[in-house]
């Protein structure tokens, strides 16, 4: 039984966010920790332990009172081996379990509140992994049946969650993704030396992130196919006349560059790119720092993200807060992130996907301050205070109704 006058004390998994290269998830994990830390710093009544598989990377946030790590073995089926031995050793000690990730524990001994980022292992099964479509169908439904409360971090993903798994909607809270803009940039020298690394050397349109089938890469290249040649039958006007002085004049065609890891059946894409017409100039950069996708998100013409499922989307979010405009599908939960601040297109339209490059493309300077700045308006409504906040509420409330009902 829990002693009022002790801290209320939260479990929380930590390896999603205790990697090197955090991407997806893994960043979604991290700044939710780094935020929880935070919010919970200067409150004596509350404690959070760090369950890891491994020792804490020197990026997590710092031990202190009430905030310490617990590595937990053996490492092999942490999850469903290590981790509930461990919770069930600690039932006494710990109030509630947290996790930001779809797995949690077959058995847990005390109440526990886990995440989903999307469901698209369900409705595009074929582009996962055997072994990871397995595990997140499987340990996503177990999962999600036994929490008290389940994450989804864009309303759109709660209805996934409502609809999918049978749960009420008062079960399912939603706690947006956000994105720390980054103070630091590149110098104009490294700058220049990255662009000439890799080629790019007018404007260009970008799509960041992993390039994998679900990203609709395909349909990107051919809108791009479609758009340049609509721009050689009907190039900028003329400079010095009437219509050029209105216009964002470029000197050559927009290059296309894809940023990111190359993924999972990613091979039809890699030889897409290489038969188009345009390949030349079509740049793959590979796995990007972070001040080099802040580099080249502030220069993009346009940032792309037409994938057939988004649980979120933080790409787009990127681009309002670093001076892009993003040219988003008009599904699942990219509305949700863009709002009036960019442009949305049907996903599976490869037709209106190139008719929105070029609308993008031939704005004039004002036009384009407008989306601009609406895009600065639209990314300040996101923050991982505000979504910490909204998951220590959360789980209080669990902690709460559960000793107010034993």
């Amino acid at each position: 039984m829990r002693i009022v006058a002790d801290p209320l004390h939260i479990a929380i998994d930590g390896n999603e966010a205790n990697v090197t290269n955090r991407v997806g998830s893994n960043v979604y994990a991290y700044e939710l920790l780094v935020a929880l830390e935070e919010k919970t710093r200067n409150n004596p009544t509350i404690a959070c332990t760090i369950l890891l598989a491994q020792a804490p990377m020197s990026t997590l946030p710092q031990e202190r009172n009430g905030w310490k790590y617990k590595i937990i073995t053996p490492q092999k089926f942490w999850t469903q081996w290590a981790l509930p031995l461990h919770l069930f050793m600690k039932r006494g000690v710990y109030d509630i379990f947290f996790t930001p990730g779809h797995y949690a524990p077959r058995i847990c001994p005390i109440p526990y509140v886990s995440s989903v980022m999307d469901t698209a292992y369900l409705e595009y099964p074929d582009q996962f992994t055997p072994r990871d479509r397995m595990q997140l169908t499987k340990w996503t439904a177990y999962s999600v049946e036994h929490a008290r409360k389940i994450i989804a971090i864009s309303h759109y993903t709660r209805r996934c969650v409502v609809e999918k798994y049978n749960r009420q909607e008062k079960d399912v809270v939603v706690a947006y993704p956000a994105s720390n803009k980054i103070k630091e940039a590149l110098s104009q020298e490294q700058q220049a030396q990255f662009f000439a690394k890799h080629g790019i050397s007018t404007a260009y349109i970008l799509f960041v992130g992993t390039l994998q089938p679900r990203k609709n890469l395909g349909r990107l290249l051919d809108a791009y196919e479609i758009f340049r040649d609509e721009l050689a039958k009907n190039p900028d006007p003329e400079p010095g006349s009437k219509n050029a002085k209105k216009k964002q004049l470029f000197t050559q065609p927009p290059q296309l560059v894809l940023a990111g890891k190359v993924g999972w059946l990613a091979e039809p894409i890699i030889e897409k790119i290489k038969k188009s017409k345009y390949a030349k100039d079509i740049i793959m950069t590979g796995y990007i720092s972070d001040l080099e996708k802040k580099a080249l998100i502030s220069n993009a013409l346009c940032t792309t993200l037409v994938g057939l499922h988004e649980g979120f989307g933080i790409p787009p979010l990127e681009a309002m807060q670093y001076g892009s405009i993003p040219l988003v599908a008009n599904t699942t939960s990219l509305p949700e992130v863009v709002g009036k601040a960019g442009f949305l297109v049907d996903p599976t339209d490869i037709e209106g996907i190139a008719h929105a490059l070029s609308r993008i493309y031939r704005l004039t300077v004002r036009e384009r301050a407008v989306y601009l700045r609406a895009g600065r308006e639209q990314a300040a409504q996101f923050s991982w205070g505000r979504s910490a906040e909204v998951i220590l509420k959360t789980l209080l409330a669990i902690v709460d109704q559960t000793y107010h009902t034993a």
